[in-house]
């Protein structure tokens, strides 16, 4: 049998069965192979393995359907790809260019993909190696089968963590403070591995790019609004393609006492004194009508249709209009929802009043819905649901979904309804706390909840078996719904969304879906009650139609909103920078995104409280926002568009094709020095020769060795790198070659004091190992760079070698400690001061046992952490110049990485190891179980689940209950793990943690777990059979008490009531804990 051209390893290979005679397999190289059985009959002559493309490095491999594979991947971005093939060698050519065509093609797709430039998407467009058929020389080509692959999606993946560091974004301002300040940092976190390798940045909050500001006092409100004067009456198809392109005409700024109009051509013109529009007072909302033909703007008391600049018609709210009493003279406007061609106002004394346009004559006339007229019940908010689209979505939730939606497209078809394809809704909230659905023009109810805020499921009350309702004594407190928004977004298979926000600035999120009931039994519900009614509403209802609640994270809670005056908060936009979803303006405003059908909740922290917020799209903004902040400053933003928001923090990532495996920040020329190995092929003789010292083994080798193998080798190097602009990949400034066989292990920013010049000088300090076999000792360099004025584009003069010295043990921890330099050198750690030349030993001390995994210093204080040995507590004494052991933990324990966690006065001696746990000690010496000081206490442990790679200590910021009290020097830990999930860990007070504790304990039986696993068994240490006391248990598990805001409320309040206090208080301290903590 000849021998195949090409070698290949299959051991931790990945594979699936495209079809029922080919396989394909993910090497561990990231190659995909293809294997074909060509069989005769019922008997297999051979097998084909041919290479067929470069991909991710997989970690697990599925055929989904018959056209797809999903490549999942632990070290990169997971692929889902699709695949053709076709037979005989003349498809290969007009396949691959198919392919290749297909990524572009699909815009959404492709967009996404470039947005997160994973190096796969190219691998997988240049197509490495093309030779998709067997090499089969003998054979008739026709029988072949050739594949063609185009990537649909991928999933952002940030894991393995492997070393973070926090530093300066680039659009940072530097005159920031509070909480706005946080929004100046990201965190560059070193992830993947291999040809997967990459810098992920992270954001947990949005800062928009800004193009231009203006002041701007005393605004309340803005909108933008369309107008084009050759508007067809029907619009074709070609015009609604554009229509997402059309630039918008005005902006209409409401002030406190005027309305302020601008032109949104090429630069934003004011035209307050050339319009019709109502400019004499403050305006309370602004939209489109009739396909964009005419702007509707309502006011306080009344409202005027425009075309363009000029009025067409003038209407006013008043006695006239309801006769009922002279009393509602004095009401105004108090909020309003615009779906063409309907206009809904909301009154400020709950009633409710709708504009009717008309399509033909483009006027609109006032009509009050007769079922508000007479049922007199207050509304506290409400608000137009546009159901678009030639199927509309709730059609589908009526009883006879297949009978309506025939009749639906049958009447659409014949003439042209103003219902440009769609069906309008009118979503109502009662100031009792009911929901109601109606259709619009008829308001015939489809659609009622009792009590909606307390509950996560809604479901039609006549499919409700009420007698089980009315047992309970329902004691919620009156928490009135003050807002509300329906929307369903564009996208493949996209259910609508509804938003309600409480008085108590809680957010409720429901999605709807269809549920499909037995129907005998909601037929026999129905005629047991008086069915003679029912028979006839139950037609009509979307009896299939269900809510279901969405969790959203807790930051978007606001205090209670002031004042009875209620500012509209909700903005719905359909393309910001090529994204869907809305924004929430208030004192903590937030994006929520759609992507996937699920939200993305995003803060904004930049500037502190938005009470304006609108879309902009024109020459000089793409797809842009417009915000108005509470100082009174007017901003017209982008969003960042190389960030990659599907995500739960905002990440941006960046390519290096190699191993990332520290880094760290040097904050005075914003640059990061990282560690980078990369994978070279270097023939085996070579290897071996630097590996083997003695004469007599060099000839053994060579003779078995034949000259043409190779073996793979990690190159390290140091690159010292700079963001660009914003968006533009990173650059490269500098780079620092290892030599060879030495391995870079850590790279630290560190500040020595200078004996000579008696100076502190901030310098890059490199410590390395070789690897030259088990036969020779260990040896390793430590290396100090200076780093320049970058004044030329010469990147060597960027930095300097000043200091090179080779140390017996390998140099794998380094810090600087009080202006000296701390290194851990194989079993032992010396202190050195530094001259300005040469790095001087002053102190040493031996141990750890084994091997330095992580060092921290905080004043003289020295924590270690060793591969096997747990954790050591040293102090440094400046006189008499000696490192003394204070305490050490005598447990066996594989460190993976170990910091001070401070709280007031108080240090405490973080550890995370191997077993997935974090564990908390502190030093008492005066405690009689610390043997006299030798032996550290444990104060909480913890099982995260997931191996911590590395702790980062930041100040908690203030919030409202910290202001007053002693405890401003608070830290807490940020974490990253090797699964790529990030957590935090924060000290609370005393009084706080027992609230937060009983809670917890509460919530272990009141919440329903996942797959009914308990969070309390979870949590427990896992000592994996070694002995180990059980410590206190002193952490509270956030992930478990964020549950609590999802249950339904009257639960919520039963449990507060339980443990004494309060929901109110239990909330108020969930948000100051999630406040404190959001340091990005």
């Amino acid at each position: 049998m000849p021998r195949a051209s090409f070698n290949v390893e299959l051991d931790a290979a990945n594979a699936t069965w495209l079809s029922s005679d080919v396989a394909m397999l993910s090497t561990k190289t990231g190659e995909l192979l293809l294997l074909m059985l060509v069989y005769d009959g019922r008997v297999v002559k051979r097998l084909d393995l041919s290479k067929s493309k470069a991909s991710v490095l997989t970690s697990g491999i599925t055929t989904v359907g018959n056209s797809f594979f999903f490549l999942g991947s632990f070290l990169g971005d997971s692929l889902l790809v699709q695949f053709t093939y076709g037979m005989g060698s003349s498809m290969l050519s007009s396949g691959l260019k198919e392919e290749v065509g297909d990524i572009e093609g699909d815009a959404p797709t492709a967009k996404r993909l470039r947005r997160s430039p994973s190096d796969v998407f190219q691998d997988l467009v240049n197509g490495e190696e093309l030779s998709l058929y067997g090499s089969t020389p003998s054979n008739a080509e026709s029988s072949q089968k050739t594949f063609s692959f185009a990537v649909r999606d991928s999933l952002i993946n940030i894991g393995p963590l492997k070393d973070f560091s926090y530093g300066l974004r680039i659009n940072a301002d530097p005159n920031a403070v509070g909480i706005a300040k946080q929004s100046n940092y990201e965190l560059v976190c070193c992830s993947g591995h291999g040809k997967n390798g990459a810098l992920c940045v992270l954001q947990q909050s949005i800062r928009p790019e800004t193009i231009t500001e203006v002041e701007l006092p005393g605004c309340k409100g803005m909108w933008t609004v369309y107008h084009k004067s050759t508007r067809s009456h029907n619009p074709d198809s070609s015009k609604i393609a554009s229509e997402d392109d059309e630039y918008h005409a005005y902006l209409i700024i409401s002030l406190e006492a005027r309305t302020m109009v601008l032109e949104t051509a090429d630069l934003l013109g004011e035209v307050t004194e050339s319009v019709d529009y109502y400019v004499q007072g403050s305006t309370i909302a602004a939209g489109n009508l009739f396909g964009r033909r005419r702007v509707v703007q309502v006011y306080g008391r009344g409202a005027r249709i425009l075309d363009g600049a000029f009025m067409t018609q003038d209407l006013s709210f008043g006695a006239s209009n309801s006769d009922s009493t002279t009393g509602s003279d004095s009401s105004t406007v108090a909020s309003v929802s615009i779906a063409d061609p309907y206009v809904l106002l909301r009154m400020t004394d709950g009633s409710i009043q709708l504009l009717v346009g008309d399509t033909s004559t483009c006027t609109v006339s006032v009509s009050i819905p007769p079922v508000f007229d007479s049922s007199k019940k207050p509304v506290s908010a409400c608000t137009l649901y546009h159901d678009k689209g030639p199927e509309p979505w709730l059609r589908k939730a009526s009883t006879d979904a297949w009978l309506s939606t025939g009749i639906g497209e049958a009447i659409d078809g014949s003439d042209n309804s103003p219902h440009d394809q769609g069906d309008i809704y009118c979503v109502v909230c009662y100031e009792s706390g009911d929901l109601e659905i109606f259709d619009v023009p008829n308001f015939s109810s489809v659609f009622s909840v009792e009590k909606m805020s307390g509950k996560n499921n809604l479901i039609d009350t006549i499919m409700r078996k009420d007698s089980a309702e009315e047992g309970r004594k329902v004691n919620t407190q009156n928490m009135n719904v003050v807002e509300l928004a329906m929307q369903r977004w564009s996208g493949q298979h996209s259910r609508p969304f509804l938003f309600a926000i409480l008085s108590d600035g809680t957010i409720l999120c429901y999605h709807a879906y269809l549920f499909e009931g037995q129907e005998t039994a909601s037929r026999i519900d129905s005629s047991g009650q008086n069915s003679v009614n029912l028979s006839s509403i139950s037609a009509s209802r979307l009896r299939n139609l269900r809510f279901v609640r969405v969790s959203l994270d807790t930051y978007a809670r606001e205090e209670n909103s002031t004042g009875n005056y209620y500012n509209k908060r909700i903005t719905i936009f359909k393309n910001v920078g090529g994204h869907q979803g809305l924004f929430l303006s208030g004192s903590r405003p937030t994006w929520f995104m759609v992507f996937r059908e699920r939200l993305r909740v995003h803060p904004q922290l930049c500037d502190g409280s938005i009470v304006a917020f609108t879309v902009l799209h024109n020459v000089n903004c793409n797809h842009g926002l417009i915000y108005v902040t509470s100082q009174g400053l007017l901003k017209i933003c982008q969003l960042p568009s190389a960030t990659s928001y599907d995500n739960y923090w905002p990440v941006q990532k960046i390519p290096l094709k190699g191993t990332p495996h520290q880094v760290t920040y040097f904050a005075e020329k914003n640059l990061y020095p990282l560690i980078v190995s990369v994978p070279v092929l270097k023939p085996l003789s070579h290897v071996l020769s630097s590996l083997v010292d003695q004469e007599a083994g060099h000839q053994i080798e060579h003779d078995n060795v034949s000259s043409d193998d190779t073996y793979t080798v990690d190159e390290f190097e140091v690159r010292i790198l700079e963001p660009e602009k914003s968006g533009a990949p990173w650059q490269t400034r500098a780079t620092i070659p290892m030599q060879n066989l030495e391995n870079a292990l850590t790279v630290r920013v560190v500040t020595l004091f200078n004996t000579t010049t008696k100076e502190n000088e901030t310098l890059l300090a490199i410590g390395t190992a070789y690897l030259q076999g088990e036969d020779v000792a260990g040896r390793g360099r430590v290396l100090l760079f200076s780093v320049g004025r970058n004044t030329d584009n010469n990147p060597q003069n960027l930095i300097s070698e000043v200091y090179s010295k080779e140390l017996k043990g390998a140099i794998s921890a380094l810090a600087s400690l009080q202006g000296h330099l701390l290194i851990a050198s194989g079993p032992k750690i010396i202190l050195h001061k530094w001259n300005g030349t040469e790095l001087n030993g002053v102190a040493f001390f031996d141990v750890p046992p084994l091997y330095v995994v992580s060092l921290n210093t905080v004043k003289n204080f020295i924590l270690l952490g060793d591969i096997h040995k747990s954790i050591y507590f040293l102090s440094w004494k400046e006189q008499g110049a000696q490192l003394n052991l204070l305490a050490k933990d005598f447990g066996a324990l594989d460190c993976l990485a170990t910091e001070f966690l401070i709280d007031g006065s108080t240090l405490s001696l973080m550890v995370s190891d191997e077993q997935k746990n974090i564990q908390v000690f502190y030093y008492a010496p005066k405690m009689s179980e610390s043997w006299k000081g030798q032996k550290l206490l444990s104060r909480a442990e913890f099982h995260v689940g997931s191996r911590v790679s590395k702790f980062l200590r930041l100040q908690m910021l203030p919030t409202t209950d910290t202001l007053g009290s002693d405890k401003t020097n608070r830290f807490a830990l940020l974490f990253g793990t090797l699964d790529g999930s990030m957590g935090c860990i924060a000290p609370l007070d005393e009084l706080t943690f027992r609230r937060l504790q009983s809670l917890q304990k509460k919530l272990v039986d009141a919440v329903s777990h996942v797959a009914g696993l308990n969070p309390r068994s979870f949590r427990q240490f896992r000592a994996n059979g070694k002995a180990h006391k059980p410590g206190p248990d002193s952490i509270v598990d956030c992930e478990l008490l964020c549950h609590y805001e999802m249950l339904a409320l009257e639960e919520q309040l039963e449990i507060a009531h339980q443990i004494g206090t309060t929901r109110q208080q239990i909330l108020s301290n969930l948000n100051d804990l999630s406040l404190g903590t959001s340091f990005l």
